[in-house]
């Protein structure tokens, strides 16, 4: 499962939301700027922006959306399965 950490008023995080959108794969937004317990884990994790894309509890790519948006077809495919 794709887990989104984002924030309110985050154009960034609206723009990789809006690309798995459009690529048709399932994510869950979890929000920073309401849960204390996911804004220690990312700052745990070392991340201290957003948005954070996560696959199964690991990091899914560095950079956030615009590592998202320099992946190929073949890779969003595979998540897909």
């Amino acid at each position: 499962m794709i887990t989104i950490y984002s924030k309110e008023h985050c154009p960034f995080c609206v723009k990789a939301k809006t690309l798995l959108d459009i690529k048709g794969i399932a994510y869950t937004e979890v929000r920073v700027d309401q849960l204390e317990e996911a804004k220690q884990f990312l700052m745990t994790e070392g991340h201290r922006t957003v948005p954070q894309i996560y696959k199964d509890g690991k990091l899914l790519v560095e950079g956030g959306y615009t590592g998202l948006a320099k992946q190929s077809e073949e890779f969003f495919n595979n998540l897909k399965v």
